[in-house]
């Protein structure tokens, strides 16, 4: 038992305590795929200290540890695809797992036939290819046909392997780590390639991961003399979690950025954004001379769905009602959500009122139609105010005002028009008998 490995075990429990601390609230199936591989590497050092003992004790370490390295690497590839739970995607990671584990386990017995690496050699070689003609109709990232391309390479460096160097299965293990690992770093590289320190450390990391299974055992060929500690062979794994950490916090800080500008549930912009969005749409309007419309939007029945249906539905309407809002209007106007459910749109180079007072009335009638959402029918309605700089005021602070007013006064209009109509509607009911008023008798 090689109790040397307890540090390393201890150190990779503490990132994964690490990693799930951060991910604890927007954990992503591709973070639990990373928290998987860093349990692989593990259980990988638990196998590393049964691995020099003799006997089926030793054989066992030995599968174990290096199916588990294998297993890490395969995970890190498959969470760096953005269809990581597409069923070509599963497949090809079960199959690339099986097939490298079986040439393992034949090298980790002590008497194998020479054919069974050869069928090995072939089913790593041929099994992802096949998955990939098999779900060739399936939506499949250009980055699997990279690894059927790999394992393919693969395959035929063991079949050469077995035949140059007297059959070592060592080296061939050797191979499919590096390959497996040179395969983390083109997947992080293709998927993380915005240049940040995190990116760079962990691509850089991988790829050093990848180097250790060709620097070492050319050391130990050339330089048999020359003896380096185990434990530089693992600080690779080290720099690769340390760059997945930075990772996360970039994307942590990222997301917090963005939250502090954008509304969490329409991914509207939010009312600091839409300040200052619309002081600067004022500015270039002062500079040009062009105007700009400011529309208010108010959901009448917006408390009505709330009440009814429950919050659930009520955030559906909203975010239904912002893709709306984006879709009517230009790419270089702003849509925002500055209230429960209010909205505002900002229209930069109006040109004059007719033309804003049509993209609300637009709005105002594509919101009044009824909406199916989850199965229910809702009709919502909306109030609208329409401002506009410099006409009716010469700063963002009183066009804002002046929205909000015309936005009140258009829904007090819309009550009192719903009032009498409602008023005549039950003197109608009244003559004719309907409603709660007694039948009218004629003689």
């Amino acid at each position: 038992m090689d109790w040397s490995k307890i540090p390393d075990i201890l150190a990779i429990v503490s990132l994964s305590c690490a990693f799930s601390s951060i991910l604890r609230r927007n954990r992503t199936p591709a973070h639990r795929l990373w928290l998987l591989g860093w349990t692989m590497i593990g259980i990988h050092f638990v196998g590393l200290m049964v691995m020099g003992d003799t006997g089926l004790l030793g054989i066992m370490g030995t599968i174990i540890g290096l199916a588990a390295l294998v297993a890490a690497g395969i995970c890190f590839m498959w969470a760096t695809v953005p269809s990581e739970n597409g069923v070509s995607c599963r497949r090809m990671a079960i199959v690339t797992f099986l097939t490298t584990s079986l040439y393992i386990v034949l090298a980790s017995l002590p008497h194998a036939p020479g054919w069974a690496f050869d069928i090995s050699a072939v089913l790593i070689a041929l099994g992802p290819l096949t998955v990939g003609i098999v779900y060739r109709n399936y939506a499949q990232h250009a980055l699997r046909w990279l690894t059927v391309a790999l394992q393919l390479a693969l395959g035929v460096e063991l079949l050469v392997l077995r035949r140059q160097t007297g059959g070592n299965p060592e080296l061939g293990i050797d191979a499919i780590l590096f390959v497996i690992y040179l395969g983390c770093c083109i997947y992080f590289w293709y998927s993380h390639r915005a240049g940040t320190t995190g990116s760079i450390i962990t691509i850089g990391g991988f790829l050093v991961w990848a180097s250790v299974f060709v620097i070492a055992p050319a050391m130990e060929h050339y330089l048999p003399g020359f003896h380096v500690e185990n434990e530089v062979w693992n600080l690779p794994k080290y720099v690769v979690a340390i760059g997945m950490l930075m990772l996360l916090l970039e994307k942590q800080i990222e997301r917090s950025q963005y939250l502090a500008l954008h509304d969490d549930l329409t991914a509207l912009a939010n009312r600091r954004l839409f300040q200052d969005r619309l002081s600067g749409a004022l500015e270039r309007a002062r500079r040009s001379g062009s105007s700009v419309a400011l529309l208010q939007i108010d959901l009448d029945g917006f408390k009505t769905v709330n009440d009814t249906y429950g919050h659930h539905m009520g955030d559906l309407l909203l975010q239904h009602v912002a893709g709306i809002l984006q879709t009517r209007v230009r790419r270089s106007d702003t849509v925002a959500r500055t209230g429960g459910d209010e909205f505002c749109v900002i229209l930069e180079e109006a040109g004059r009122r007719e033309a804003a007072t049509a993209v609300a009335g637009t709005l105002e009638n594509i919101l009044a139609e009824p909406l199916m959402l989850v199965g229910k029918r809702l009709r919502v309605g909306a109030s609208i105010g329409v401002a506009i700089f410099p006409e009716d005021a010469q700063d963002a602070e009183a066009l804002c005002i002046e929205a909000d007013m015309r936005m009140y006064a258009a829904k007090l209009e819309r009550k009192e028009v719903s009032g009498v109509f409602q008023g005549h509607l039950r003197e109608s009911q009244a003559v004719v008998g309907y409603g709660n008023s007694p039948r009218t008798e004629y003689r």
